[in-house]
């Protein structure tokens, strides 16, 4: 029988268990993958402490992964047997040796694209799509700040805006980090701990700020980010690794120069099979150019996910984690 990451209660990494796990056949509409890699996330966290709480538990932890797919249900046409596939996003599930899903999340992997490349970039990738070309149209010359630039969504989004013409700006925890970020576009690496990022950023940009500040930090970064903005800036706060932001006055964005807030999430862009589609093809258009690389910077067997989240949460991580079944 294959095997799975299982937890029955939340907490701590100790939580999950691995465990004999029958994913049973698809149903009418899904897919049965036999998978070769699994994404490492910060949102498997949430999910493992109850923070973002899980359908139910017992529950298979995991948002992204890529493989093989061993049988379909009734009513897919899109897939057949043998077929490579990856997936980010609903329904929770990936760290398991097999499981089913339904076939309209899953994509088709180019032949370029191997699946442990997928399942460190699907969930990361299709993040900063949506972070760079839905939350604020990134071009030549704008100028953007990404905290934690050294982490999976941001090393993505240095190069990928450097890519597309910008001035990046990124915060980092370590000199290493620092020149990590470098390497993948980041102009301006800032080491957060020894400088004052807001006069930093004031510094680079000649007082101006910021278009946008990609924030996946949370409480520790967020109310100093607003004043990295220009007037009538957009703050994207797209995660919490370091705690959840405070209830805000929102007359404090206008009293910060017409500021603008969004919180967004994958699931809501790519909600539409078209939209995922569109993530997925401008993602692997990056990628096989060679505009985007991606940097599988540790792997872990799935059953060892338990050190894997403690190195995560620890920082002791660089660019993406890929879990091995």
């Amino acid at each position: 029988m294959s095997k799975a990451i299982v937890i029955h209660q939340t907490g701590d990494p100790t939580v999950m268990q691995w465990e004999n796990f029958d994913p049973g056949e698809p149903c009418p509409g899904e897919v049965r993958l036999r998978q070769e890699a699994v994404g490492l996330n910060f949102i498997d966290i949430y999910h493992r402490t109850g923070l973002y709480p899980l359908p139910a538990l017992p529950a298979v932890p995991g948002l992204e992964g890529a493989g093989l797919v061993e049988s379909v249900g009734t009513g897919v046409s899109e897939f057949k047997p043998g077929d490579r596939v990856a997936y980010a996003g609903v329904p929770p599930g990936a760290y398991a040796q097999e499981r089913c899903i339904p076939a309209h999340r899953l994509v088709r992997l180019p032949d370029a694209i191997n699946t442990r490349q997928a399942a460190g970039m699907m969930l990361r990738g299709m993040t900063a799509r949506y972070l760079l070309f839905g939350c604020y149209p990134v071009k030549a010359g704008s100028r953007i700040l990404v905290h934690a630039a050294a982490g999976g969504v941001g090393t993505l989004l240095c190069q990928w805006g450097r890519h597309l013409g910008a001035e990046v700006i990124g915060t980092v925890g370590s000199v290493e980090k620092a020149e990590l970020a470098k390497q993948n576009g980041c102009q301006h690496p800032i080491l957060y701990a020894e400088t004052d990022f807001v006069a930093a950023v004031k510094e680079i940009t000649d007082g101006q700020g910021v278009d946008v500040v990609y924030d996946g930090v949370g409480q520790a970064t967020f109310m100093q980010s607003l004043d990295c903005l220009r007037p009538m800036g957009i703050m994207v706060s797209f995660g919490q690794s370091s705690g959840a932001v405070a209830p805000l006055d929102v007359g404090l964005l206008s009293a910060k120069g017409s500021l603008f807030l969004t919180r967004p999430s994958l699931m809501a862009y790519t909600a539409k099979r078209d939209d995922l589609l569109a993530h997925a093809r401008d993602l692997f258009d990056v990628v096989t150019a060679g505009a985007v690389k991606i940097a599988i910077g540790q792997t872990y067997p799935l059953e060892a996910a338990a050190q894997a989240h403690q190195d995560l949460e620890s920082r002791k991580t660089t660019g993406s984690t890929v879990l091995i079944p």
